[in-house]
């Protein structure tokens, strides 16, 4: 059961990454916007949103992942 929620955290997280990465292309081919600025914004909020809640996930499931982050010293 534990597996089963980290796997759907990370895609949560990795369709967030997309959202926020690809904005403008995915509004021009999945929405007919006038306004492609706001579609874009709209959807990198929704982005930025859906890779929190992954990552909240992730966080209550594998707590230890925090604290080998933490362990770990970048030179």
């Amino acid at each position: 059961m534990k597996i089963a929620f980290l796997i759907i955290g990370l895609i949560f997280v990795f369709i967030g990454v997309i959202c926020i990465y690809d904005a403008r292309k995915l509004t021009k081919k999945l929405f007919s916007f006038q306004d492609i600025n706001e579609g874009t914004k709209t959807l990198k909020i929704f982005g930025l949103i859906i890779s929190i809640l992954g990552l909240a996930v992730v966080y209550i499931y594998m707590p230890e992942a925090l604290e080998t982050l933490k362990s770990m010293k970048i030179a």
